[in-house]
């Protein structure tokens, strides 16, 4: 089943999955995905995926922010060591450019960065790399199920 068949089932239960825009033109980079939205770039929720030991980690951060390297490491007491396209699919369940927290693999823990805190909605992927959904703070921490807010990103 591709991604965001898996994202829309998903948002089905919820009741939310009417929700779900798709877009004629690709929205996989943070530029393309505020292009099809015609919003900022900063209110892409980017969602980052990482290896922290054996476990899969994905970070959701403001579409202007980069992983702060020493803040990262304060946090996951590792050095930050991003996903492969490959591992991606494999060990999250979407592809790299539809990315996202919701609907994926067992076991992947999701964190949000406070980076997305300055926004009252923001726009994550829904698993394709022409999809998104608008979702407020608190609706993104619950439907994502992150186990927490950290601060491992610099604008």
């Amino acid at each position: 089943m591709m991604a965001i068949e898996r994202v829309r089932e998903y948002f089905e239960e919820l009741g939310i999955a009417e929700r779900i825009q798709e877009f004629n033109v690709s929205s996989a980079t943070v530029e393309l995905a505020a292009a099809a939205l015609g919003c900022e770039a900063c209110r892409i929720a980017k969602t980052l995926s990482f290896k922290v030991g054996e476990e899969v980690v994905l970070i959701v951060c403001a579409g202007d922010a980069r992983i702060d390297n020493p803040k990262y490491k304060a946090q996951f007491g590792t050095k930050a060591k991003m996903l492969t396209p490959d591992e991606a699919v494999e060990l999250v369940g979407h592809a790299v450019g539809g990315v996202c927290p919701f609907a994926v693999n067992d076991g992947v823990k999701v964190y949000l960065d406070k980076s997305l805190e300055r926004f009252e909605t923001v726009f994550p992927a829904c698993g394709s790399s022409n999809s998104a959904i608008e979702l407020t703070i608190p609706e993104l921490v619950k439907y994502s199920q992150a186990i927490a807010v950290i601060d491992v990103c610099k604008l």
